[in-house]
């Protein structure tokens, strides 16, 4: 007989979350670690998440009209220093190609830490006419930023993958108007997908994208009540169109420059799902993005020919709809497949044997809250439907009640900083714009704003810091 599958050994997800968050990751076979600190090996099922978000948005991109592209991982350090502000912020991350074979190279190569250098030379030369425009160009990609501290798989890591959206307009309005399409299609997925709730808002003047007018964020929270950016838009006016000469005639016979965009989602996005999820058990995976959507575990006895033969054919029904998995292994026991299955996070797992034969039903169990269900064989599809709906929708319901109940609005700095040490999580507060208000409340309690909130129907009262008029109701909170 084989050795019980390693479930129990997981570290408490409330004791240590970091520790926790590695053992599920790597016992369930979602990933692995590779020998560079910081890159990580994705494994079928962590692929096929990543793969099905890729697909999913970039579905409504091209509704849009976004078209893709592909740009060299190789970036001439002449490129970056023409945008100094962009190159700065990235200047200790850059991970840099000095020599090809023994031969050192004239220029130095930066491994992409982010596109906008490279791909803008280009737009330089292929836009001339304001018949060129717009131009929405979206690229996915892996990018490579060195400079970090405490590695995290997904979360903070030195290669990921994400979209590279990279447009260019003739006019303010049009730029501006294309943010909530953008958000909108990354809120779609975050809910419909990753079955995650959000806060949206605009970064502060501090905290946005550098080289960027304004950024504006969806920002979440992670089971230990930290924040963590997740999908980002950058409405950055002219200021790349300047520094690479992106100008175009317009119908007025006028030479200006283009306004641009970018945004981006990355596979961070799947650690925060992970890590909101799952459970002591291990994986739990929201059943559009699970690799198996439903395994179905034979119990072996007298009747194996009989059990085998309606399992095989319940299968071959079900995988008409759904990505089905029968686990007819021998050797393992029923109890040790179903700890294998809950650790890796199958929505959906159907028991058959002998005496279920026999009242024409199945046991179905859902691995959100392992809940057993007797069902009728001649009901099976419909309720399998159902249960696929309730899980995304118990998933997502569980982590925004976790969010509501860690958005804390405070009036005043000391009950700020109260709230900070005992609750965490998301503090809404009034503040007056002022960044030397900001840096001072970062300074003395390790909170940032996270993002304005585009809902600012509470605005109230005065800022918490130095007592003069709000603005805003900002977001404050510890965060990755």
């Amino acid at each position: 007989m084989f050795e019980k599958i390693e479930t129990k050994g997981i570290t408490t997800k409330k004791t240590n979350l970091g520790e926790w968050y590695s053992e599920v990751l790597t016992k369930s076979e979602f990933i692995d670690y590779s020998d560079v600190s910081g890159c990580y090996i994705l494994r079928p099922a962590a692929n096929f998440v990543w793969e099905t978000i890729k697909e999913a948005t970039d579905k409504e991109f091209k509704k849009l009209g976004i078209q893709d592209v592909y740009f060299p991982l190789f970036i001439p350090e002449k490129y970056l220093k023409k945008e100094e502000e962009n190159f700065e912020h990235f200047k200790t991350e850059v991970a840099w190609v000095t020599h090809g074979g023994n031969s050192k190279l004239d220029e130095r190569l930066a491994v992409r830490p982010t596109s906008e250098t490279i791909m803008y030379v280009s737009y330089s030369k292929w836009i001339r006419s304001w018949r060129d425009l717009p131009l929405r160009y979206n690229q996915w990609n892996n990018v490579v930023r060195w400079e970090f501290k405490h590695p995290m798989p997904f979360i903070r890591g030195r290669e990921f993958l994400w979209n590279e959206g990279h447009d260019a307009f003739a006019t303010e309005e049009e730029a501006s108007a294309e943010r909530d399409n953008v958000l909108g299609i990354y809120q779609k997925i975050l809910k419909d997908y990753l079955a995650l709730p959000y806060i949206a808002g605009r970064k502060s003047e501090e905290e946005k994208f550098a080289g960027a007018v304004a950024s504006y964020s969806l920002e979440m929270l992670m089971p230990d009540r930290f924040a963590i950016q997740g999908p980002a838009f950058h409405y950055d006016g002219t200021n790349f169109a300047k520094s690479f000469d992106i100008k175009f005639l317009d119908k007025d016979e006028q030479t200006k420059y283009v306004y641009q965009n970018t945004y981006a989602i990355s596979t961070r996005v799947i650690g925060i799902m992970v890590a909101n999820h799952s459970d002591e058990k291990g994986l739990v995976i929201p059943p559009k993005l699970a690799l198996i959507q439903i395994v179905i575990v034979p119990i072996m006895g007298k009747d194996d020919e009989i059990v085998l033969k309606k399992a095989k054919e319940l299968k071959e029904k079900l995988s008409n709809y759904y990505r089905v998995k029968l686990d007819d292994r021998k050797g393992y026991t029923p109890g040790y497949k179903f700890n294998e299955w809950e650790l890796k996070g199958v929505p959906i797992r159907i028991e058959i044997g002998p005496k279920d034969i026999k009242n024409n039903s199945v046991v179905v169990v859902r691995r959100d809250n392992i809940k057993k269900y007797n069902i009728i064989i001649d009901n099976l599809s419909d309720t399998i439907k159902e249960l696929i709906n309730e899980i995304h929708d118990n998933l997502y319901k569980k982590a925004e009640q976790f969010l509501n109940e860690h958005i804390t609005v405070v009036l005043n700095y000391d009950e700020f900083k109260k709230v900070l040490a005992d609750k965490l999580g998301f503090i809404h507060a009034p503040w007056c714009g002022d960044a030397k208000c900001e840096n001072s409340i970062k300074e003395e309690t390790g909170a940032k704003i996270t993002n304005i909130p585009f809902d600012q129907s509470k605005l109230n009262g005065k800022c918490i810091y130095c007592g003069k008029d709000a603005k805003y109701m900002a977001n404050f909170a510890k965060s990755y």
